[in-house]
Formats: structure tokens, sequence, C-alpha cells
């Protein structure tokens, strides 16, 4: 029974050692004196406020792309107990005692690194040799702008991590499916490649291109296997069914994680709450949600609130008037109706203040019990310090002559009554009988007279109107657009109908406290909507540049300089390496076309098998490049070296296949291959050398003099490595 036992229990394993010394190496290449320079180098500039924020639990939004990447940055900080107790405004600050500098960039120099024996594994599982493998492991490991950007506290090598374990994990389980379809190690793999393409598109919204790309090639195969004759229709609706799950669904779901951690950290009110609508901000902690608790939820006749526009471009700002009127005669010659202004403010003003009024009674005052406005309901909008009625007319406005002017009626006794009768739309109603409610409805004013809505133009006025924002009644209006969508931010019930205690009742607090918590839902759809639409800074840097320069690595930056020595860090990248990956590129796809055309003629150079695995190395590592790459010469704004990094990477994948391509297919003799293979030997010496050459300004670890700075560009060292080779 027990006989079992009277033979030991041994495991055997299998330890690939080329791996084992391409990550160990890597680690040391990324970890060495990860710590130095003790100082802000280039974009932690940027990063670091957001990790600040993360530790402080304050609210904010970056534009340049979801949370993922921010937190994974933040976990760095939380594990090496920073506290967010630094001031980022300075490139180049000595970071004080508080900072862990090591905690904060061990991530990006960890995904670096293992990004090294992860190169190794894609080719290898493209079915080329270890040889091949080995060598595009070697030239991530030797890269110059690879190991600069993996040392800091930047996101570009976590990005480059992510998008190759999302192609080497398909490799794998596309590979598994020859052996083992729905094996747990076949819905590993495909689970893991869903997992890691959503973190590669939450890290920066780049990542897109790389689950693109493997979502291209995983239709592709699942075309084919469509078309296997040998499995049932149960069959390959099982593999549909796993790939969409495990590729979109998943993913998917794991992006959401991502939002739902950011904003369970992030709950506090920040810097950044203003350009969010005002029901998002009030439901952060302090700001907003400090000002409006207490706020009665429905407005009725006689409340007292102020108007934000939703749109919030150029700025967030509330509908406001004040004493000044409208000029006479314009700059232009064109004369006005000399009301008093009416303008969109950015800030908190008394004088945002309006009355909602029934256009039947003359009370100000809230009824009791109060009687709620709804959707559809004919009201008047009574300035609160001024006690004018909100106006528009057929008279042009000043900036915009196209659309109507908007006004605080004033009665100068001529020939020109007051239009002042607005219908009420709730434009995010469930019925038409819905309540217009604080903060949670979203609105559009439409004038009775003229059908003119009321909108936010958004373009400054001159001096005369303080350089507030115009608002106009827009008459020829097609279609829905946030200008001219309003909701009510603060609110209380109007009491007193003399206007000098209704002016001390505008600053008083309310009492009445209502919930408005948003769902996850409804606040990840406003985050996600306003990251991809807030404007970001396009103007000239000293050290962007265009996709052009990239290829042959015509710029570099300048991250980091001493403040006492010559010794500084540039993102430059190895000549070397970067002219032969480009290279291979263009002779890749020669030889692709050549094989095509040939083929067509029904002249086969590869067996099939091989060819199979040529198509699928170019889909994967040619492909890998031009989705990274090409869509930046659509892309309006600035840009640097560092996004051309990613792209790189899937070219010195392709590097080392073309180069056994050639010795294998393209080299008929003994003679030839050795030959090609000296060649090859000669090429990767100079590449280490130029490496090595490079890495003063790699690590930034030792003074330069200026010669030694100038021999060090790439036009002038490869003058110098001709001369010596």
């Amino acid at each position: 029974m027990l006989g079992f036992l009277q033979h030991p229990v041994v495991v055997t394993a299998e330890v690939n050692l080329n791996m084992v010394a391409l990550t160990a190496v890597g680690l040391l290449s990324r970890l060495w004196q990860l710590a130095y320079p003790r100082a802000v180098v280039f974009d932690e500039v940027y990063y670091g406020q957001y990790i600040s924020f993360y530790m402080k639990r304050i609210f904010f939004l970056d534009g340049s792309g979801p949370p993922f990447g921010h937190m994974l940055l933040a976990l760095g900080g939380y594990l090496g107990g920073f506290d967010g107790n630094f001031l980022w405004n300075r490139i180049g600050a000595e970071y004080s005692s508080n900072v862990p500098v090591w905690s904060l960039r061990l991530l990006p120099a960890l995904s670096g690194a293992l990004s090294v024996p992860m190169a190794y594994e894609i080719v290898w599982e493209l079915g080329f040799s270890h040889c091949a493998a080995t060598g595009a492991a070697l030239l991530m490991l030797i890269e110059n702008a690879l190991i600069t950007q993996s040392r800091l506290m930047l996101l570009e090598s976590v990005l480059i991590f992510f998008n190759l374990l999302a192609v080497l994990s398909y490799l794998k389980f596309s590979n598994s499916q020859k052996h083992g379809p729905f094996s747990p190690r076949w819905w590993f793999w495909l689970v893991l490649t869903g997992v890691a393409c959503s973190c590669a598109v939450g890290i920066k919204y780049v990542g897109v291109f790389t689950y693109l790309l493997v979502l291209g090639v995983a239709a592709v195969h699942a075309w084919h296997l469509i078309g296997d004759q040998t499995l049932s229709n149960v069959r390959v609706l099982c593999h549909l069914l796993a790939r969409a799950v495990a590729l979109v669904v998943l993913p998917a779901l794991v992006y959401l994680l991502f939002f739902y951690i950011h904003l369970l950290l992030l709950y506090r009110s920040g810097p950044h709450d203003q350009i969010m609508s005002s029901a998002f901000q009030a439901s952060l902690e302090g700001g907003l949600a400090r000002v409006t608790q207490g706020q009665p939820l429905e407005v009725a006749f006689g409340s007292q609130i102020t108007l934000k526009n939703i749109f919030g471009q150029p700025v967030p700002c509330w509908l406001h008037s004040h004493q000044s009127t409208y000029p006479m005669i314009y700059e232009n010659g064109r004369g006005s109706s000399h009301q008093q202004q009416v303008t969109c403010y950015p800030f908190k003003d008394v004088n945002n203040w309006w009355i909602v009024k029934d256009p039947g009674r003359h009370q100000l005052v809230v009824n009791n019990p109060p009687r709620p406005v709804r959707h559809g309901d004919v009201v008047q909008l009574v300035h609160g310090m001024t006690t004018r009625l909100l106006n528009t007319h057929d008279v042009a406005a000043p900036l915009s002559p196209h659309a109507q002017e908007v006004s605080c009626y004033v009665d100068y006794n001529i020939s020109m009554p007051p239009q002042s009768l607005w219908r009420l739309e709730i434009v995010n109603r469930e019925s038409d009988t819905d309540v217009w409610k604080t903060i949670l409805s979203e609105v559009r004013f439409v004038h009775v007279n003229t059908s003119a809505i009321l909108k936010l133009s958004g373009v400054p006025l001159p001096d005369w109107g303080f350089r507030q924002l115009e608002v106009v009644g827009e008459k020829l209006f097609w279609g829905h657009h946030e200008s001219t969508v309003w909701n009510v931010e603060e609110h209380r019930y109007g009491r007193s109908q003399e206007q000098k205690e209704r002016e001390l009742e505008l600053h008083s607090p309310t009492q009445m406290d209502i919930s408005r918590n948003l769902t996850f839902m409804a606040r990840f759809s406003e985050l996600q909507w306003r990251m991809l639409t807030v404007r970001s800074d396009d103007s000239e840097h000293k050290y962007s540049s265009t996709p052009l320069d990239w290829v042959m690595l015509d710029t570099n930056i300048a991250y980091w300089l001493h403040p006492r020595t010559s010794a500084q860090i540039h993102l430059l990248g190895n000549i070397v390496i970067w002219a032969s990956a480009s290279l291979a590129t263009l002779v890749y796809a020669l030889l692709f076309v050549w094989y095509l055309l040939r083929r067509r003629r029904r002249v086969c150079d590869l067996p099939e098998d091989r060819w199979l695995r040529w198509v699928l190395a170019g889909a994967v590592c040619a492909g890998g490049w031009a989705v990274n790459y090409l869509p930046f010469f659509l892309m309006e704004k600035t840009l640097f070296l560092y996004h051309y990094l990613p792209a790189l990477t899937f070219q010195i994948l392709l590097l080392p296949v073309v180069l056994e391509h050639v010795s294998d297919h393209l080299c008929r003799s003994q003679l030839q291959r050795s030959l090609f293979t000296a060649l090859v030997m000669a090429w990767f010496t100079s590449a280490c050398h130029v490496s090595n050459m490079l890495r003063p300004l790699t690590y930034g670890d030792r003074s330069l003099s200026p010669s030694e700075l100038k021999a060090l560009r790439w036009k002038d060292s490869w003058d110098i490595l001709i001369r010596k080779y």
C-alpha cells in the first residue's frame, strides 16, 4: 500500500543557461548604480508629480495615457516608503533624503532588464536558431538608448516590456495550439496574452498599436482554423469563443480594473478638478464636495443657482454678468444693443449667481412646498446681483456675428422690448417629466422668441469685456454639442424677496444634505473622455523631433547635466544597431516581395514550413515596427526620440532573423557562409565598440571634455570607426 514511499521523489528541470546568463547581465546593466544621478532627470519632473498625487490620494488628470503606468511608478514609491513630499518643479533639482530614488526607478529598470531574455524567447518561438535568438537578446542588451530609458523613472521601458510579453505569450499560445489545445498551458498563454495587451494599452495609448498587431495575427490564425476540415463545428466555435473572451473581453475588463483602482486611490480633490464635471468634482473629498454639501437636489422656481458650462473649453467657466454694458459701437463699426454684458467667467464669483423665476409671478423666492422646474418648462433667469433678466434678441453677438447677442435686459425706454423667456431642455433626461436636478441634470436653454440656444462660443472678449469668454445665442445649430449644455453647480432655495437681504443670502450656506455619488462607470466614462479630449501642450521643444529624424538617429535628447562637472546623460542610440535595423527591415521587405512574386509564378524558393515561418516573423517584427512607427506621421503633438523605442525593439528582433535567413538561404557555399559569418562578427564587434564609447553618456558617471563630447556625436564616431576598421 505504501510502496510508493520506497522510491525517492525526483524532480527534473531543464535550465536554459543562455536565458539565465542574459537575464543576469540584463539586470546588471540596468540596476548598476541605479540611484545615480540623485537628481530629477528630464521627464521624471513630469511623472514625479503624479507619484506624489498617488501618495497623497489627490485626484489628477493626465491626457498622455491611462493610469496603469503611473500606478506602477507609484508602487515603487510606496514600497520605498515615499510620502509624496517633494517639489517637482525643476529638471536637475537634487532629490531630498525622503525620496527613495532607487525604488522609484526599480520597476522601469526591471522591465528593461527582462526585455533582454524576452527578446531571446520571441525569436526562438518564431522558429529560428538559438544563435539568432541570442543575437537579438545581445542587441537589446547593448543598445544605449534602451539602457538609458530603462534606468530612469520613465514609462517607455515598461511599455516595451508588455509589448514584448503580449507577442511572446501569443507565440507560445500559438505553438501550444499544435500540441495541446484547451490544455492548462494553452489557456495560460492565451489569458496572459490578453492581460499583457491590456497592460500595454493601460500604460500609454500607443500600446494599442501592438494590441492591434496581436489581434491581426490572431484573426488570420482564426481564419485558417475555420477552414480546418479536421475540426468539428462545435470545436471551431469553442476556439473562436475562447479567443474572443481572452483577447477582447478580458483586456476590456482589466482596463476597467486599472481605472477602478485609480479612482479608488485618488478620492481627494486636487488641482485638476475644474476640468471635470460638477458631478465628478462633488464625488471627491474636499473641493467642490465641501462647497456643495447640503445643497437641495431639485431646482425650483425661486432657486438661486450658478450655471457651469459642460464643455469646459478653453477653460471651465460659469454663466456671469456684471454692471458693464456692451459698447455702443464695436471697433469694426458694428453697433450693439448697449445692454448689460453676459459672459462666461472662469472663476467663482458672486456675479455668477442667477435666480430661476416663474414668468407668471413676480416673486423671487421658493414656495413652501417648493415647486420644482421640469423639462419643457418656460423660465426666466434673473441675475442675482443686478436683478436684470437674461435676454437675447436679433442683434449680432460682438465677436460671433452669425449668432445673437446675449445680455441682461436694460430698459432704455426705446422700442426694444425684453425677450427673456427660455424653455428648459434636460438633455440627459429619462422621461419628459424629469425634474431639473442640481449637478446631475445637463440642460439647454432654448430662447422662446427666436429658438436660439444659449451657447458658450469660447472666444475671449476684448478689454471692454475684461477678457471673459463670449456667450451667444446660436440660432442655426444642428446636433448636440457640450458648448450648449449647462449644469447647476451651486444651489440654494431663495427665501428673501428684498434685494439687500437676497444679496446677503447669496453668501450664506444651505442646510439640506443630498448625496450625489456617481457610479464607477459614470466616473470612468467621463475621465476617459477627458483624457482623450484634453488639450496637450503642442509647443515646440528644444529636443523635439520628427519621425524622419528617428530612423537614422539624426537627433538626441540631453537628459541631465551635472551642476559642477561635465558629466551628463543623453538619450542617444547606437548608430550601428539603428542603421543596421533599418537596413534589415528594407532587406526583409524586398525579399518578401521577391519571394511572393516568384511563388505567384509557381517557383517556391522556400519550403512551405520555412515560408510560413518567414511570413510570421515579418508579421510580428516588421509589422510591429510599422504599427509602432508609421502612426506618428499622423499625430499633431510634440514628438521626441523616445517615442521611437517601441518600434526599434521590433526592428532589433528582425535583424538577426534576416541575418540568419541570408546565411542559410542566400549563401550558396560554405565559403560564402564563412565570409558572411566573419562580416557579421565584425559588425557586432563594431556595435559593441560604439556601445562602450557611448557608455559615459548612457550612465553619466564620468566627466567629459568638449573634444570627447564632440567625438561621441555619431557622425564623428562613425568616421572614427571607418578609419579603425
